[in-house]
């Protein structure tokens, strides 16, 4: 297995890496001590550097930091611009985990964009779709949503809150805690989409080394899982994008934008 996934996990960026469209909560820390206050920022963009999110074209609709058995809804802290977009003192030991969901917001696309974007994001079914219908000539009308989970350790107790399903219609779920692993260890997920195993779903890895972004290109086994070492100490994000046909009038296309952020140490 672990030789099926480093020659699979070609793919390694070095700077400049080609358009991308993560979205993600960034933390100053990962590790926290019991009373000190969690500052997040909500980033987008390229090369898991991005640029501050825009809240005048998307809307918060979830915000909240879930432990084992609770969780606190934060969303009226969040301010719309600004460094530190959310500011939450944490009172409790445990593993912790913030999680976003955005509503849907509207895009157009020309015809190569489009059809660029779902070449690198893994889309080949939808492809296929504009393929067959002879619309690659076409631009393309999208509903896209933010799925964001940011994972931090508060003291030294972990738990099992990183387990803990949101419902999100894609969503990330860590098979381990990763504040109880260390550079050389290998990282477990499952991807589920409408609460089931997602498989043949293209994962992108995400680890930033001061300047440097280095990104794998991984697929979901049958089980909706993937597996990767954790090859470097730094922050590390899980992301994956799922698209299907609009649910609601106004569009073609409908995008589910999922990722996963931690810390190793």
């Amino acid at each position: 297995m672990k030789k099926k996934i480093l020659l699979i996990a070609l793919i390694v960026s070095i700077g400049m890496i080609a358009q991308s469209h993560e979205f993600w909560l960034q933390s100053t820390k990962f590790r926290l001590n019991v009373g000190e206050e969690l500052k997040v920022d909500f980033r987008v963009g390229e090369n898991f550097e991005g640029e501050p999110w825009d809240l005048k074209k998307h809307k918060i609709e979830k915000l909240e930091l879930h432990q084992l058995t609770k969780f606190k809804d934060v969303k009226a802290f969040a301010k719309p611009e600004g460094r530190d977009r959310l500011k939450v003192k944490l009172a409790e030991e445990g593993t912790q985990m913030l999680v976003l969901q955005s509503n849907y917001a509207y895009i157009e696309l020309e015809a190569k964009k489009i059809n660029e974007y779902l070449k690198e994001d893994g889309l080949d079914n939808v492809y296929e779709l504009r393929k067959n219908s002879n619309s690659l000539d076409k631009p393309s009308k999208e509903f896209y949503g933010r799925f964001a989970k940011l994972l931090i350790q508060v003291g030294n107790k972990t738990d099992n809150t990183f387990k803990k399903k949101i419902g999100f219609k894609n969503e990330i779920i860590p098979n381990q805690n990763p504040y109880a692993l260390k550079s050389g260890d290998y990282f477990s997920c499952t991807v589920l989409y409408e609460g089931k195993p997602s498989p043949h779903q293209l994962v992108k890895i995400w680890n930033k080394i001061g300047t440097t972004t280095f990104l794998q290109n991984l697929y979901t086994e049958n089980d909706g899982t993937v597996t990767f070492p954790i090859n470097a100490k730094g922050a590390w994000m899980v992301s994956t994008v799922k698209m299907i046909a609009s649910e609601k009038p106004g569009a073609d296309w409908q995008s589910m934008w999922a990722d996963l952020v931690f810390g190793i140490e």
